[in-house]
């Protein structure tokens, strides 16, 4: 059995990895302020659909209900639009110019998100019916199909556009990629040859997660007139953070506190997801009796037994070691290349916020 460092025995584990000198506030204060910049243009991209696809694009947003009457409801932090703006300024330049990468990204992550809705049968996301569920499959299809165009259309208008739609159009096709290894996962195995390696699970999160998150800082250096070393440095950053992102999202899908994730506790156990602490665990002396426990997960059984066997069987603390491997890869991808002080301080920060989970 690999040696692990001892697992922590608490729901926070994920929010341990958080480095104390970023507190969450900061994070906070990062994200409205590049929330406010990229609004405006988000809301005028979002405008230029049709209605009817606009208002579901609005609701998946948090910007309205079913049926367009005003909302309320949080919809989403804003990460990868921050990431867009700070990269600029890391670069130097003004975080405005980076506005139509900012737009770019979060339009297609949504789009992402409504598919992957679908795909999985989700029938909820913030705690509110997911846009397929609320309007119907083929609605939804189509305003995510809406969202990539404009995405494609922001972008194509920006200086460097050319350009900025490659790098876009890259970390698209790796998007793709990731999501189809993940829908293959679930086709295999636990347990023998054909079973799933920690490696391909890497692979897997820096294409589904990791490629986006590294095209948001990089097309906000690349529009800032970014060198390519910095462009390059920081989307190799923002894979990499996708990975321990992942990883932290699997720890809170077994052991998370459903008040903070909005999930159920053990969702992930139940729904079978090869997730990273499961794949650490199956290589251990315990594999064939958590690989039969695992296939009767689903079927009634009591997901804590295979919850306790994971956290046996050392898969919980190699998912918290992982992440932390990958924080810092961040954190040497970054310091590669020279950044302005400050907004590497607040890209710093977001890596504090996307592993923390909690603000």
């Amino acid at each position: 059995m690999t040696a692990f460092p001892p697992a922590v025995r608490t729901p926070a584990d994920a929010h341990r990895l958080a480095s104390p000198e970023h507190p969450p506030a900061d994070a906070r204060q990062i994200l409205e302020r590049c929330r406010a910049l990229v609004r405006p243009a988000l809301r005028e991209a979002v405008g230029r659909t049709h209605p009817w696809v606009g208002e579901m694009a609005a609701y998946s947003f948090g910007w309205c209900e079913v049926g367009g009457a005003p909302a309320t409801v949080s919809g989403g932090k804003g990460v990868r639009q921050a990431l867009a703006v700070l990269g600029a300024e890391a670069a130097g330049a003004p975080g405005r110019v980076a506005v139509p990468g900012a737009v770019a990204v979060e339009l297609v992550h949504v789009f992402s998100l409504l598919h992957d809705d679908i795909m999985d049968g989700d029938t909820t996301r913030r705690r509110r019916p997911t846009v397929w569920k609320a309007y119907g499959t083929g609605p939804a299809v189509l305003a995510g199909d809406a969202l990539f165009a404009l995405a494609v259309e922001t972008l194509a208008l920006a200086p460097a556009g050319p350009r900025a739609v490659r790098l876009l159009s890259a970390a698209l096709q790796d998007l793709v990629r990731g999501q189809a290894e993940d829908l293959l996962f679930a086709t295999r195995p636990w347990t023998g040859p054909e079973r799933v390696r920690a490696a391909e699970y890497r692979t897997m999160a820096e294409h589904k997660t990791g490629a986006l998150l590294g095209c948001a800082a990089a097309l906000g250096a690349l529009l800032g007139g970014a060198p390519p070393a910095i462009v390059s440095a920081l989307d190799r950053a923002g894979r990499h953070l996708g990975i321990a992102f992942q990883v932290v999202d699997d720890l809170l899908g077994i052991w998370g506190d459903p008040a903070v994730t909005g999930k159920p506790v053990h969702g992930d156990l139940r729904e079978r997801k090869k997730t990273f602490p499961v794949l650490a665990a199956l290589d251990s002396p315990v594999a064939g009796r958590l690989s039969a426990v695992l296939e009767s997960a689903g079927e009634g059984a009591d997901p804590g037994a295979a919850a306790a066997l994971i956290e046996e069987a050392g898969g919980r603390a190699a998912a918290l070691a992982e992440a932390r491997r990958q924080v810092t890869a961040v954190a040497a991808a970054l310091a590669d290349v020279p950044l302005e002080a400050g907004p590497a301080r607040e890209l710093r920060s977001l890596l504090d916020f996307l592993v923390r989970r909690d603000l």
